[in-house]
């Protein structure tokens, strides 16, 4: 029995998957926690899976000969560690790095009582602060996504954010509707009650929506602030500009659609409609005019 099953999904990000690996490995060593690592590579073409096999021979590598989607693949990592019973999922992006002796308390000490899931408090490379959890998005947020508003409201609870003194370092864990995907810590037997999540979405919303349903079955989610986890962020979605614009609506609208009603998806519908003519008249890159021509398709379907 682990204490700890890390799944990490990767995908041509070769050179920030072995920081990352090498920083869990150190911060695993100081903790003493039973844990073993699953890398799941999404058909990767930068050797990463070689990267792997070479320098961390103790992972669990799971080579796909095509890209099934960020969740699809986080789902494969932990049916494929579930054998060897681990009390908690820790899910990890690869364009993360965990500091030394900060993700204990995210693992095990915080989490006693059984009701409680959670997220890491995140930082850019350079120190920065990064928002790490957020509000299920709401009306307000598209606004914020697709047109200029006051810079102050940007950090308001309008635009689902939660007030930076929460994240202090020495800050207690505080309930948040949903953590930023890059980290989450699920317990195993919560992720097998409410199926993990949904591969329909390839990639984006995914979190949103599995933890909207770890929500409803009645559990809590928790950013703790004591753990400390770079984010660089983007990584991979940046080699793919145009595309990820459309894998993020599309998400966005089958999130709206599957777990809002009528009213609020119309609404929805003629905000991401004049959002996207806004952004189409703003560019001349044809790629980006094409993905947001295709996003205004996909949510007037």
């Amino acid at each position: 029995m682990l204490d700890i099953a890390i799944i990490i999904v990767s995908w041509n990000v070769r050179d920030y998957l072995a920081d990352c690996l090498r920083s869990v490995y150190t911060d695993l060593r100081q903790s003493g926690l039973r844990a073993s690592t699953w890398v799941v590579d999404n058909n990767s073409t930068d050797g990463t899976a070689e990267l792997v096999a070479d320098l961390f021979p103790h992972v669990h590598l799971i080579q796909n000969d095509h890209n099934p989607g960020f969740g699809a693949a986080n789902n494969q990592g932990m049916r494929a560690a579930a054998s060897h019973e681990p009390r908690y999922y820790f899910l990890l992006n690869p364009d993360t790095f965990v500091r030394q002796g900060h993700s204990a308390p995210l693992s095990i000490s915080w989490i006693a009582p059984p009701s409680r899931h959670g997220g890491a408090r995140l930082v850019y490379g350079d120190g920065r602060f990064q928002h790490s959890a957020f509000a299920f998005p709401g009306l307000s947020q598209l606004l914020f996504d697709l047109f200029p508003l006051p810079n102050r409201l940007y950090e308001s609870k309008a635009n689902g954010r939660y007030p930076r003194r929460l994240y202090h370092a020495q800050g207690q864990p505080f309930p948040v509707d949903h953590p930023l995907g890059a980290t989450m810590l699920v317990r195993r037997d919560v992720a097998e009650a409410t199926g993990g999540f949904d591969e329909a979405f390839f990639m984006y919303c995914e979190e949103l929506d599995w933890c909207w349903r770890i929500h409803q079955a009645g559990w809590q989610i928790y950013t703790v602030p004591s753990a400390e986890i770079v984010h660089y962020g983007g990584e991979s979605t940046k080699q793919a500009a145009a595309r990820s614009v459309i894998n993020l609506w599309e998400s966005r609208a089958r999130f709206y659609r599957r777990h809002y009603g009528r009213w609020r998806n119309t609404l929805a519908r003629h905000i991401v409609k004049m959002g996207m003519k806004r952004k189409l008249a703003q560019t001349s890159e044809p790629t980006l005019q094409q993905a947001y021509q295709e996003v205004v398709s996909l949510w007037l379907k």
